[in-house]
């Protein structure tokens, strides 16, 4: 293949060798030979990310442009580029990509063939050729010449932007021009920013066509039940998704349509930081095989072996995998309309309780809350349980005002007669420190009993500060577990907490009150 070729915009792209649509073995050697990274025992590639060990969501920019401008919902997510600098970039970028050997994926986003998403993704190591290879599905069919992508996404992860130049905030850089249908990728070996990348291109374009853009995972039952698992980092999503007992779709990124749901990607990016054999067997068997990626795992140089509960380089270790690879997983990447939509939520504070019911108000209240808690250690400075909101269980991914994606939810809510649910995965019996955290085994129940039908015929309670319905009973419960009052040592502790929680969640929540209809806006907590 010609070393010179030209993008969907006519951009002439010229390298000193395009390889196209290298598969595996081939993408294997060339990071042997290139020496991008150490081959582990049993076959996965490490790779070592250097500064950039997570995504790096400041550095992230749109340009402003009469097409999509009016649409952008601008915030500190979603932040404005000139146009201008952003020709000046691209011709930079351009400028390295003559210098080096390039590799490209024809593939796509959606597994839907009626919005599947044409995606060709450059870049200057091998195995980020593999990591899109890996999560991504593949234009196999096609010739190179024949494919016709919607978005093309140059990444040179070895150039470093100047801000003085190139109107960026830091030597990182993530330039979306939806008008250009191209996005640029610099100064980063962080994969993730590939994959989420193509998820925030996809969370503006499919409202625009009334399909719903979810961050979630996704399963079917043995009855041929959907369900849907939103959650931020670190509440379950892809842990509690991934059962043997149901066929998994994906773990992450999920569009609703008519049809039903369909996976947007053809593999798995899962966090393996303390990973448990037992606990989670498929995707631990996943890191140990052949194709896979582990991103900034620990590796003893002499015996190739992998330390998997060795943060020393970060808490974010990544496994990149396809989901073919998996024993239980749906080949179609398709689902009917769910039966059960699920918001994870990892509560540090320790007050919500471990499962609840919801109404449609209040699911499209915890939607747009988004609520997870970050915890002491995890970042820099935290000492105590810290409140976190994230918009759509997605905030930065999320492209449109947050009501937009809210009023789909609700939509499809009511069409297809959903029942919605909060499922808490974090601390019980006192806050982070004091109390525990939930027993897996006790959440694999519960999701298990919701999903089952059998919750449907219990009594319930209302949860007196946040209105959320909790089941009196759960068949292999303690029934004191579901009552986190019941838990803690002293109850008027836990009531001064949950007032705490209350009063975070209705402050977040001031930002959305213009756009949402009353009954949403008053299904949250309530101060007493």
């Amino acid at each position: 293949m010609n070393p010179s070729f030209e993008l969907v915009t006519k951009t002439q792209v010229t390298a000193k060798k395009t390889h196209w649509n290298l598969k595996p073995p081939l993408l294997y050697e060339q990071v042997i030979q290139h020496r991008e990274a150490m081959m582990a025992e049993f076959g996965p590639l490490v790779i070592y990310t250097g500064k950039s060990t997570g995504r790096s969501p400041k550095d992230k920019f749109f340009v402003y442009e009469s097409s999509s401008q009016d649409h952008i919902w601008w915030n500190k997510d979603n932040k404005s580029f000139p146009i201008e600098k952003f020709e000046k970039l691209k011709a930079r970028v351009l400028e390295y990509f003559q210098q080096k050997e390039i590799y490209v994926q024809d593939c796509y986003g959606g597994a839907d063939p009626d919005y599947r998403f044409p995606v060709r993704i450059v870049t200057d190591t091998a195995w980020g050729s593999l990591f899109a290879y890996n999560m991504f599905i593949h234009a196999d069919a096609l010739s190179p010449q024949d494919f016709n992508p919607e978005v093309t996404v140059l990444v040179a992860s070895g150039f470093e932007a100047e801000p003085d130049i190139d109107g960026t905030r830091s030597d990182v850089v993530i330039a979306i021009n939806l008008a250009q249908k191209m996005a640029v990728i610099a100064g980063t070996r962080y994969a993730g920013e590939i994959k989420k990348t193509i998820f925030t291109v996809l969370n503006y374009l499919f409202p625009l066509q009334g399909i719903f853009p979810m961050h979630c995972s996704a399963n079917i039952g043995p009855e041929g039940d959907t369900a849907l698992f939103f959650g931020l980092s670190g509440t379950g999503k892809t842990t509690l998704s991934a059962e043997s007992k149901r066929v998994l779709i994906g773990d992450d990124e999920h569009g609703w349509s008519d049809h039903g749901v369909f996976n947007f990607e053809g593999g798995c990016y899962a966090k393996v930081i303390r990973l448990s054999e037992k606990d989670e067997p498929e995707i631990y068997r996943m890191t140990r095989r052949f194709g896979t990626i582990l991103e900034n795992v620990v590796i003893d140089s002499a015996t190739r072996k992998i330390d998997l509960d060795d943060a020393t380089i970060t808490e974010n270790t990544r496994a990149s995998y396809m989901l073919r690879e998996l024993e239980n997983h749906e080949p179609s990447g398709m689902g009917g309309h769910p039966k059960n939509i699920i918001f994870l939520t990892a509560d540090a504070f320790g007050v919500l309780p471990p499962l609840a019911k919801l109404t449609p108000e209040q699911a499209m209240y915890h939607f747009l809350s988004g609520y997870t808690a970050k915890v002491a250690g995890t970042e820099k400075g935290i000492k105590e349980p810290q409140a976190t909101f994230s918009n759509c269980f997605g905030g930065p991914f999320m492209v449109h005002h947050p009501s937009v994606y809210a009023k789909l939810l609700g939509e499809k809510i009511e069409k297809h007669q959903v029942n919605c649910w909060l499922v808490n995965t974090g601390w019980t019996g006192g806050p982070y420190g004091e109390g525990s955290r939930m027993k897996i085994a006790f959440t694999r129940k519960m999701v298990d009993e919701l999903l089952s039908g059998s919750l449907n015929s219990v009594e319930y309670e209302i949860d007196p500060v946040f209105g959320l319905q909790v089941p009196e009973s759960c068949p292999g419960i303690p029934q004191e577990v579901l009552n986190p009052r019941k838990t803690w040592k002293d109850p008027l502790a836990y009531d001064a907490q949950a007032k705490k929680l209350a009063v975070m969640f209705q402050e977040n929540f001031k930002q959305f009150a213009d756009g949402v209809p009353d009954e949403v806006l008053t299904a949250g907590p309530r101060i007493i």
